[in-house]
């Protein structure tokens, strides 16, 4: 069988090994974010040269400002030309993404209080997105949907891509899911460099408001040294999943195991339970299914290096274990999740049931797959239509309302030394009907 690593809740040291285990490196050092410091100084300079140089000299073909651009024509060229079935999937995807985000639409409101002030929320879109679709050990449409229709439903009035395109090559169902879920411009680069353009603009790439989407450690570094110059959704980092599971097919459980583990040598695929004998099964059932998966080879460094089999007491345990794991999936492949269900506070995507995998959400079910990795569930939320809008407060104020209120803000003022704030209250006071 594999070497997973096996953790019992009553052993000694848990605690502590359990945090060992939680302990990934990010692997963005100093090394790494130098590098992407000096990137992105030199796209900011140089624009379009540099963001070429780097295509050139990471992706391997050599490309101009003009060829680098993706039209909304050349989407659509792909589009028409996959397979009946690859259009169908995208559609009845963005389907039903768009109408569950839909359900997070954000509504402008007002309301009057006892001294007469009116106080309200203004719901504005952002005007310019960029979505970062990754590119490397394999390509990702269902990337470009869940980050280009929760913005297209919230009013954005510009969805631009950009895509790493290694040896030149364009992936035709990457641009075919961006046809369909409405993104107007692409562009072929990827890297901190193609993040640079986006936060930046070139002469060809238009600076956006706000960078959106999952990359390698390079692009997350990049994302997290642009922050400031606009917005970012999260930094991500290597997929994740939790399964909690009280008996089922061992066969399925442990395919659900690897559903992350095939994405990338540093994910991280945890099993919990109270069965110690279905802990064993589903261990045999994972070294079969790495015997026939084509990406058995991520998979299995996958799961050796980070994957664990974690054996608890009861559910109030496991739901204890996965309130520190904050996991980006979580399934609760149990015949009475319920019962557990309250106990989660920390979780990006809750899978609920034997017939719910997590793969289910990256394609199909509706809910956006773009979610917080690497314990950072305790603290956002997965990508929504609330990423790509703001809130302005909005303040109205009679005459009354002010001499109510107004002496009080001006006390503040004082008292906090801004004379001049005082006075814009005071002069209004004095002044007579």
């Amino acid at each position: 069988m594999s070497n997973i690593l096996r953790l019992d809740s009553q052993q000694e040291g848990f605690a502590e090994k359990l945090d060992a285990l939680l302990s990934r490196e990010a692997d963005t050092g100093a090394d790494v974010q130098d590098l992407v410091a000096g990137i992105l100084a030199d796209v900011k300079k140089r624009g379009n040269a540099a963001l070429c140089e780097y295509t050139e000299r990471f992706d391997g073909w050599a490309c101009t400002g003009e060829t680098i651009e993706i039209s909304r024509e050349r989407m659509e060229k792909a589009w028409n030309a996959v397979s009946d079935m690859d259009r169908e999937a995208l559609q009845l995807s963005v389907d039903r993404i768009r109408a569950y985000h839909e359900h997070q639409q954000q509504d402008d409101w007002e309301y009057t209080d006892s001294v007469g002030m009116t106080l309200g929320q203004r719901i504005t879109p952002l005007d310019r997105v960029g979505l970062y679709v990754p590119g490397g050990k394999a390509a990702y449409p269902s990337s470009v949907l869940m980050n280009a229709v929760p913005a297209v439903v919230a009013g954005v009035e510009e969805i631009v891509m950009v895509v790493p395109t290694p040896g030149g090559e364009i992936n035709e169902l990457v641009l075919a899911a961006a046809f369909v879920s409405g993104v107007q411009r692409g562009f072929a680069v990827g890297g901190a460099q193609a993040v640079a353009a986006l936060a930046y603009g070139t002469e060809t790439i238009p600076a956006v408001d706000k960078i959106v989407g999952p990359g390698n450690k390079f692009v997350a570094a990049a994302k997290r040294q642009v922050f400031g110059t606009c917005g970012i959704d999260m930094i991500a980092g290597p997929s994740e999943i939790v399964v909690v599971a009280d008996g089922g097919d061992p066969a399925w459980i442990a395919a659900d195991f690897l559903s992350q583990a095939e994405h990338d040598e540093a994910a991280q695929s945890i099993l919990v339970s109270t069965d110690a004998h279905l802990l064993v099964e589903v261990a045999r059932s994972i070294e079969a299914h790495l015997q026939v998966l084509p990406r058995s080879k991520i998979a299995r460094a996958s799961v050796e290096s980070h994957g664990a089999l974690i054996h608890v007491q009861n559910w109030e345990e496991a739901a204890d274990v996965v309130n520190v794991i904050a996991p980006e999936h979580l399934e609760l492949a149990l015949e009475n999740p319920d019962e557990i269900l309250p106990m989660i506070k920390h979780a990006g995507a809750i899978f609920i049931g034997h017939f719910v995998p997590e793969a289910l959400g990256d394609y199909i079910a509706g809910p956006n797959h773009v979610l917080p990795t690497n314990r950072t569930a305790r603290f956002s939320s997965p990508l929504g239509v609330y990423d790509f809008q703001k809130r302005s407060s909005v303040i109205r104020a009679t005459r009354a309302a002010v001499e109510a209120i107004g002496p009080a803000a001006a006390h503040l003022a004082h008292r906090e030394g801004l004379q001049a704030h005082a006075l814009t209250l005071e002069l209004r006071l004095k002044e007579k009907a």
